[in-house]
């Protein structure tokens, strides 16, 4: 039953990513599009295979500079999205701040971030930062204002204080918003880092992408797209995990780890 389930959840995006590789490969031969234009998946492979060791080294960085940013989204959004959604008044006070704040272009502020901190991994980690903070304090703090009214009524005739019920009761609610933050966030951090990284940095995969790109190096150009993606899938695929481990309870069927 359980190789089955495994079966059923793994193989239908497997069989479309193969086709999809596939078709991309029949295409590109089928109308001799140029490599410098479109590279087909093998020709991405060589690449991968040829650069492996420079992949390996930006990628690592890369790797680096979206986990640290996304730490720090992670304390600051989870504290955040607590305060306000337990004080009506942070929330008025704040809320329109930050979705103000959301609205400005990230690219717009890399620039700003060099002429702060210089070229180089501290301006990567703070637009990583910056680009996954507001998803994880909006869904915080909408996990805790959407708690049913009846059910606080009914908690506070029980003798509870605010505090309780936003400790026991309102904090175990908000987590499915709170992990349907984090696997959005934690791909928006390495659009951050490597937006800071095309812009001003000395390696790292957008670097890396910018450096292939200036020499028609298309084929490295794609392959440093298809790691960053495979990145992203792979803490994509370790939250939902988590998430199906710790909000199971949350769904009335099995809960969806996508």
């Amino acid at each position: 039953m359980k190789r089955t389930s495994l079966l059923t959840e793994w193989l239908p995006p497997l069989v479309v990513i193969v086709s999809a590789f596939a078709i991309w490969e029949a295409g590109v031969a089928l109308l001799r599009v140029p490599e410098f234009i479109l590279p087909g998946p093998s020709a991405v492979w060589v690449a991968l295979v040829k650069w492996r060791e420079a992949i390996w080294f930006n990628a690592s960085q890369t790797l680096y500079t979206t986990l640290v940013g996304f730490a720090m989204a992670l304390a600051g959004g989870m504290g955040l999205g607590l305060a306000i959604g337990y004080s009506t008044l942070v929330y008025r006070a704040l809320y329109p701040l930050l979705v103000a704040f959301n609205s400005v272009p990230k690219a717009a502020i890399v620039p700003v971030l060099v002429i702060w901190f210089g070229i180089g991994t501290v301006p990567a980690i703070l637009t990583a930062f910056l680009i996954s903070f507001f998803p994880i304090v909006v869904n915080v703090a909408t996990g805790l204002a959407t708690m049913e009214p009846e059910l606080q009524d009914v908690l506070r005739s029980l003798g509870a204080s605010k505090r309780e019920i936003f400790m026991k009761v309102g904090i175990p609610r908000s987590l499915p918003y709170f992990f349907a933050s984090l696997k959005v966030s934690v791909t928006l951090a390495f659009v951050g880092a490597v937006i800071s990284e095309t812009v001003a940095a000395n390696k790292g995969i957008g670097y890396l992408m910018i450096a292939a790109s200036s020499r028609f190096e298309v084929p490295l150009v794609f392959a440093g797209l298809i790691v960053v993606a495979a990145m992203g899938v792979a803490l994509f695929a370790f939250f939902a995990v988590i998430e199906h481990r710790l909000t199971g309870w949350a769904y009335r069927g099995p809960a969806l780890t996508v």
